[in-house]
C-alpha cells in the first residue's frame, strides 16, 4: 500500500462514478493492468488444485485440505476469479507515453492527472501538496524518485524522524546512502 507511478494514455480519463459533495471526483478504484493475466493464471492454478484435494501451503508448496476451511469450493475460500472491469486496460507500450501517480491503499486510484515527463508529474505533486499519506506531502525529490518508475509505501516510522511519508523516507533513505 502506497504510491505508485502508472503509465498510461495521453488522454486517460480514470473512470468515476459521479462526484463527492465538494465536488471531486468518485474515482473507482482499479488494479495495475500489468497483473491482470498474471492473477487469472494464479486462480485457476490455486482452483484446480482445490479441485485435487489440495491448497497452498504460502510457501510456494502445497498441502492437502483438511476440512478446517469451512467452505467446499476455493471461490468461497478466495472469492471470484479475476474480471477484466476490476483492472485498468492494457496499453501497447507505444500508447503508454504519460506518467500519473496513483495510491494503491485500495486497488489504485489516481492522485495526480497525466503528464508527458516524470519531472512534470513531480512538481505537480509537490507544488500541490499531493497526498503521500494522509496529509503529509513529500518534496519534488521524493516525488521524483517515485515518478522515475519507483514506489513507496503510504507511510515510515523511524526513531529518527518519526512518522514520514513513505516518499521522503525512500528519498532520505537514497539520500544518506549517495544514491
Amino acid at each position: 500500500m502506497g504510491r505508485e507511478v502508472r503509465m498510461v494514455p495521453e488522454n486517460w480519463q480514470h473512470p468515476h462514478k459521479g462526484k463527492y459533495a465538494d465536488g471531486t471526483l468518485r474515482y473507482i478504484p482499479l488494479f495495475d493492468g500489468s497483473r491482470f493475466q498474471e492473477q487469472c493464471d494464479e486462480w485457476d492454478l490455486h482452483c484446480k488444485m482445490w479441485n485435487n484435494g489440495l491448497k497452498s501451503d504460502y510457501n510456494g508448496g502445497w498441502k492437502p485440505l483438511d476440512g478446517k476451511e469451512g467452505v467446499k469450493t476455493y471461490k468461497e475460500w478466495n472469492g471470484s476469479r479475476p474480471v477484466a472491469k476490476d483492472y485498468m486496460p492494457r496499453w501497447t507500450e507505444n500508447e503508454k507515453t504519460h506518467y500519473m501517480m496513483y495510491e494503491t491503499c485500495s486497488e489504485g486510484t489516481p492522485i495526480s492527472p497525466a503528464f508527458a515527463t516524470p519531472e512534470e508529474l513531480a512538481r505537480w505533486l509537490a507544488d500541490t501538496n499531493a497526498s503521500a499519506f494522509a496529509d503529509i506531502g513529500a518534496s519534488y525529490e521524493a516525488w521524483l524518485r517515485i515518478a522515475k518508475g519507483g514506489y513507496a509505501y503510504s507511510a515510515v516510522y523511524t526513531p529518527e524522524n518519526g512518522l514520514q511519508s513513505g516518499a521522503q523516507a525512500l528519498n532520505d533513505a537514497c539520500l544518506k546512502k549517495g544514491e
